[in-house]
């Protein structure tokens, strides 16, 4: 009751600092949050350290280009003005991002891989591929890719999008 007085009686200079204000407190909070709960998972499926960590980094990119978009918002910026700087940069990147388009989808891979990876470092594993099967030791699990150490000690890097789309095959 007291907020609908408040935003009726305030001047819109007002408003959006206090929007501005609410969405930054909403922010720390929701961060930290998630922080505990992605530690927490971690630390109960024994996942590596370097892993949430990774995990952690992305989930705050993400909740931070939203609280940007709501700020944007809030502010009335004009999109049409920033829209040139936008396609601009979303062009450069598309261009980057279509030669090298394996990047993001390792990335969400890494994520997918984080919550829904039944094998740990250590781990023995046969990834079947046809021709291109690979066994050894999981070395390291990473944002990109997944190392594997096979028996002549050599190290085998996997992308991640690729284990997510093959047979994985724990070993004794």
């Amino acid at each position: 009751m007291y907020l609908i007085e408040y935003l009726k009686s305030a001047d819109s200079l007002t408003i959006q600092l206090s929007l501005t204000l609410l969405f930054v407190v909403v922010y720390i909070i929701v961060t930290k949050l998630t922080d505990r709960i992605i530690r927490r998972f971690g630390r109960k499926n024994e996942i590596a350290l370097p892993r949430v960590v990774y995990t952690i980094k992305y989930f705050r990119f993400v909740l931070l280009v939203f609280i940007l978009l709501l700020l944007g918002i809030t502010w009335d910026i004009s999109f049409e003005g920033l829209s040139v700087y936008f396609l601009s940069f979303f062009t450069v990147a598309g261009v980057g991002l279509f030669a090298s388009w394996s990047i993001l989808s390792n990335v969400t891979s890494a994520i997918i891989l984080f919550f829904y990876f039944p094998y740990r470092i250590g781990d023995r594993i046969r990834i079947v591929d046809g021709d291109n099967s690979i066994e050894g030791i999981v070395f390291d699990l990473n944002m990109f890719s997944i190392v594997i150490k096979n028996e002549h000690g050599q190290k085998v890097t996997y992308p991640n999008n690729v284990a997510l789309q093959k047979a994985i095959i724990m070993l004794k």
